[in-house]
């Protein structure tokens, strides 16, 4: 009879065990500059979002708009304001401009009932101009307009004369 034919394990040759440490060497440290890639880039990205934040906080957002027309129903004059920073912009649409011994004077009109407001005068002869304007003033505010008065404008209490110059709607912007 033939003599049974013994299967001795496979020893792995040192050379394939050093291979497979040497893998897994390598691919822990992958691992590792993996992680830290990105654990860097998630940081990067909380600090670049909070300096976009901080812009944005920084910049004027314009609150309320209106377009004030004149006889014609043409623009005239449009008016943007930021209540973030307490300012009203006013922006000429037109060529007219007050006489040597007028002002124009912008108002706010309230609901029905309510006399207008002085929002206050209009000094320049520019394109543009800046008022001081708080969300306060603006409060039952539904449209804007502007008169003419004589140079120096008029107080508060004697109002506005009529008929009005340039009037149009206030409308608040959704932010």
């Amino acid at each position: 009879m033939s003599e049974p034919m013994v299967v001795s394990p496979v020893q792995p040759s040192p050379c394939h065990a050093g291979r497979w440490r040497a893998a897994t060497v390598v691919l822990l440290l992958l691992l590792v500059i993996g992680f830290t890639s990105a654990w860097s880039l998630f940081e990067q990205f909380k600090a670049q979002l909070s300096h976009v934040q901080t812009q944005l906080q920084g910049t004027s957002q314009i609150k309320y708009i209106s377009v004030l027309l004149d006889a014609q129903q043409a623009p005239a004059m449009l008016i943007t304001i930021d209540t973030h920073e307490g300012a009203l912009q006013l922006q000429r649409l037109n060529s007219v401009k007050e006489g040597r011994e007028d002002t124009m004077q912008l108002w706010a009109i309230g609901k029905s009932g309510s006399a207008p407001r002085s929002l206050g005068i209009v000094e320049s002869a520019g394109k543009t101009l800046r008022l001081a304007a708080s969300e306060e003033a603006l409060k039952d505010v539904t449209q804007l307009a502007i008169s003419v008065e004589n140079k120096g404008g008029v107080p508060q209490t004697q109002g506005p004369r009529l008929p009005y110059l340039f009037q149009g709607a206030l409308v608040q912007k959704a932010l």
